[in-house]
């Protein structure tokens, strides 16, 4: 194999994605929005943030779901992974991946997965604030359990409390279905939240009516959608977003990537 140690063709690889991705949504009419740091860059940057090298969407918990159900690309190079299908995938949203090449990463050890773009669903969440603290409670709780259950590197800093939650009688199955009936909520509110583990906090949901349409918006030399109320949600998340963080804070996931003999 040999490995892929440019950014720019990382990057190239990951807008193809995109590109294919947003192809799909259009022709389907299933919305999405560039998001997190890849929205922030879109704004900021009108390209990735240079330190990046990822891409994330979020979808609609409906929009989501059909894209899971439908997506095909034109060509045969990329497949979406949905969390619900996929034995032993470790992540709990779904991402779209070039089968050509091939991901190194610690926590997909035993599962293999090529340079991917990430989608994420968005649910709505109850205005109750006290009923709203206690499923962000159970489910950062549930989220642990289930890593411990699938990662075969102890992803908690407790060696203890990795085995004991991977000793308990429950299947990784059982912990979606339960999370699902935590975190999907389809009575629509005024609020949203990306609920997946790679998620935000309670104090990173955000109004209902920030997703309500979607506007287009340069990211490197092409267009894409992103949410009309992109200001709000960036700065719910992020604060001051269209201030450079301090040189320490700007990390980025150093990739392993490779293309496949």
């Amino acid at each position: 194999m040999r490995r892929i140690t440019d950014i720019q063709e990382l990057r190239s690889l990951q807008m193809s994605i995109l590109d294919d991705v947003h192809r799909f949504c259009e022709e389907q009419g299933l919305r999405y929005s560039l998001s997190s740091g890849t929205l922030i860059g879109a704004i900021r940057h009108k390209g990735y943030i240079p330190w990046d090298d990822d891409i994330d969407i979020y979808m609609m918990r409906n929009d989501y779901e059909r894209f899971l159900k439908t997506y095909q690309d034109q060509t045969g190079r990329y497949r979406v992974l949905d969390p619900k299908k996929e034995e032993h995938y470790y992540y709990t949203f779904a991402k779209v991946v070039d089968q050509r090449t091939k991901m190194i990463e610690k926590e997909t050890e035993g599962y293999e997965i090529g340079v991917y773009i990430d989608v994420f669903p968005v649910d709505y969440v109850t205005e109750d604030m006290k009923k709203r603290e206690r499923i962000f409670r159970w489910k950062k709780l549930l989220y642990k359990i289930r890593r411990c259950k699938i990662s075969k590197n102890n992803p908690l800093h407790s060696r203890l409390a990795y085995w004991c939650y991977r000793s308990l009688p429950v299947s990784v199955g059982m912990l979606n279905r339960v999370i699902d009936w935590l975190i999907i909520g389809r009575k629509p509110t005024n609020t949203l939240c990306h609920m997946t583990e790679a998620g935000s906090t309670i104090t990173g949901c955000f109004p209902a009516a920030d997703m309500k349409k979607m506007m287009d918006a340069k990211f490197e030399d092409r267009t894409y959608k992103i949410m009309i109320g992109y200001d709000d949600y960036l700065w719910r998340n992020y604060g001051d977003y269209m201030q450079l963080p301090p040189e320490d804070k700007r990390t980025t996931h150093h990739f392993e990537a490779y293309w496949k003999d």
